[in-house]
């Protein structure tokens, strides 16, 4: 569903990310670990279609998400690191904007926004301005937007920063349930715990390349040769970086 063939991105003379080869079935919950600019954000970026790869292909359900941009979006939804609302507009309304640039109809766009509203526990300040909101607040909203039109392929950067022990058990357990039903969700974290528990394969990145591809039992059987802890590995494999860092790439 999710296709990364050879594909490299630089800015100036630094490459952010080399030569990637990747792909996610439908039905997988895939988690892309790494440091802080190791590559996870410009990689979903590329795959959203907000930057172009310097060489290679990313296609989304058999779409070139460069040259058949428009077909690929209607695959896609997209949780960023940091959710941009318009300060002006209520949750509900924004939640309404989003479902007409989707090209929803009305009867579907209420359907949905309900839906969502009760998934996301929103009915408490869907009606608020979204400049009064909390970070989580902001972050949950943004889930919904993306949920509204049944996205086949979930694109989620660092989707618990931010959120209160409730609202990471609600992502977390939405994640499941989507990938279940056969979505391909492919999300970016730097936490190997979250990963740990939710994924089904992870990647783990550092300087812009993939440095290991595979299940976390695959994982922990080259810890337990190497006589090595699962925390242990990861630093090794990231030249040293925590998992459990902050901030952007």
């Amino acid at each position: 569903m999710i296709e990364f063939n050879d594909v490299t991105r630089t800015y100036g003379r630094k490459v952010a990310v080399d030569r990637l080869s990747l792909s996610v079935r439908r039905g997988e919950l895939f988690a892309l670990l790494g440091p802080n600019g190791a590559g996870k954000t410009t990689t979903l970026k590329m795959l959203v279609g907000l930057l172009r790869p310097a060489s290679g292909k990313v296609t989304v359900g058999g779409h070139d998400v460069a040259d058949r941009a428009r077909q690929a979006a209607r695959l896609l939804g997209y949780v960023p690191d940091e959710p941009y609302l318009y300060d002006k507009l209520t949750g509900r309304e924004f939640l309404e904007f989003v479902a007409e640039m989707r090209g929803m109809d009305q009867r579907t766009v209420k359907n949905r926004i309900a839906r969502e509203s009760d998934v996301f526990e929103l009915h408490d300040f869907i009606h608020d301005l979204t400049e009064t909101y909390s970070h989580g607040m902001k972050q949950r909203l943004v889930f919904a937007s993306a949920m509204l039109h049944d996205p086949e392929v979930l694109v989620i950067d660092e989707p618990m920063v931010g959120l209160d022990p409730r609202s990471v058990r609600l992502v977390k357990d939405l994640l499941r349930r989507r990938a279940a039903a056969g979505t391909a969700v492919l999300m970016s974290t730097h936490t190997l715990a979250v990963a740990e528990e939710v994924a089904d394969r992870i990647g783990i990145m550092n300087h812009g390349q993939l440095h290991f591809l595979g299940t976390i039992d695959e994982l922990r059987s080259q810890t337990a040769s190497d006589g090595e802890s699962l925390e242990s590995l990861f630093l090794t494999l990231t030249d040293g970086q925590s998992p459990e860092g902050n901030g952007h790439e």
